[in-house]
């Protein structure tokens, strides 16, 4: 079951839940064995023999649990530990589950000792989870709940800091539907001044922009890649081509980034590079001369890059680029995860 955005908690009949920055997963335990499936009907045992284990040990037989798989690090949740695990070589990911042990977090459930509960309403499959999982252990947890909107309100404040990417409105009444846009995700919105360092040409030609890549100053004055925005209507992508022509003159002489357009497999951070995600997509780019910057509005950071594609707003030609650093973006409280976790159990 999917969810939606929106900019504010609804009000209503809703259970509230943080909403966990890791990989979804379905976890089925059968009566011998754990099968660990993404979103998109991969299977994750592999990248995950420490949690494979765990699961196996833990949950009853014959149930059907919905969650996330998270990465637990001293300031919170590590998206980029999670992504080291989609690894081809078995050695590798064993040696990363033993330094970067993964979590699982529960936030609904489909089956129970081999029958469906996915027609109970949400307000009764949360009460059956929370009985299944009463007595718990880390690194398998249960997940926050609140019906209260003004706690929803502190945790969409507070859980920012240990990592977490806002949160989850369900509404009471509704069965488990898969496929179906039927929760509400609320996100932190923020906007920042960017350069326009380059751009990626679209998959149906090259007289479209896909998307624009965007850059920040850091403390010493150098321009570092924080990410993409891509949210253009079709017109405008091909109105970008013809916009950006002129900044594309001589652009690569002087280019911050002009060393990155072979950039190996490894550079995670370059624009120009591969990564497990990329699936061998081309990701070449067009460098430009270091003039323009944009609005954006973006959710939040995973290290010093956008966890996320931005949103264009609109273009800021009141704006020079020196302008655009990080010292815009507003720092995050840290708060503990592991206060976070306690919040399930003080919600009960």
């Amino acid at each position: 079951m999917l969810a939606k955005l929106a900019d504010t908690l609804p009000t209503g009949s809703y259970l509230f839940e943080p909403k966990w920055d890791g990989f979804r997963a379905i976890v089925f335990r059968s009566a011998s064995d754990v099968f660990i499936q993404s979103r998109d009907l991969r299977p994750l045992d592999r990248y995950f023999p420490d949690l494979h284990d765990t699961l196996l040990a833990r949950l009853p037989a014959g149930c059907v649990i919905d969650g996330e798989i998270v990465i637990a690090a001293a300031h919170g949740l590590d998206f980029d530990a999670l992504q080291l695990r989609l690894h081809p070589a078995a050695s590798r990911v064993a040696k990363l589950a033993e330094e970067t042990p993964a979590s699982f977090v529960a936030f609904d459930v489909l089956a129970l000792d081999g029958r469906s509960v996915m027609s109970a309403a949400q307000t009764e499959r949360r009460a059956l989870l929370e009985q299944q999982f009463a007595e718990v252990e880390p690194p398998v947890y249960l997940t926050p709940m609140t019906r209260e909107t003004s706690v929803a309100s502190q945790w969409l404040q507070r859980f920012e800091g240990a990592g977490l990417d806002g949160v989850i409105a369900k509404p009471a009444d509704i069965p488990y539907q898969p496929g179906k846009r039927l929760l509400i995700k609320i996100k932190h919105a923020r906007t920042v001044d960017c350069v326009v360092a380059g751009f990626r040409w679209h998959k149906s030609g090259s007289d479209t922009v896909g998307s624009l890549l965007l850059g920040l100053y850091d403390d010493r004055g150098v321009l570092q890649h924080v990410g993409v925005t891509s949210s253009f209507t079709m017109a405008m992508r091909k109105q970008l081509a013809i916009d950006l022509a002129p900044l594309r003159n001589n652009a690569v002489q002087d280019h911050p980034w002009r060393d990155w357009a072979s950039a190996g497999e490894d550079s995670t951070r370059m624009p120009g590079a591969q990564s497990r995600w990329s699936a061998g997509k081309n990701l070449s780019w067009e460098p430009l001369r270091i003039e323009r910057v944009c609005e954006v509005k973006y959710d939040h950071l995973q290290g010093d890059r956008f966890r996320h594609a931005a949103v264009f707003l609109r273009w800021r030609p009141d704006k020079s680029p020196g302008d655009c650093r990080y010292d815009q973006l507003e720092v995050t409280t840290p708060y503990e995860l592991e206060k976070v976790f306690g919040a399930a159990r003080l919600q009960r």
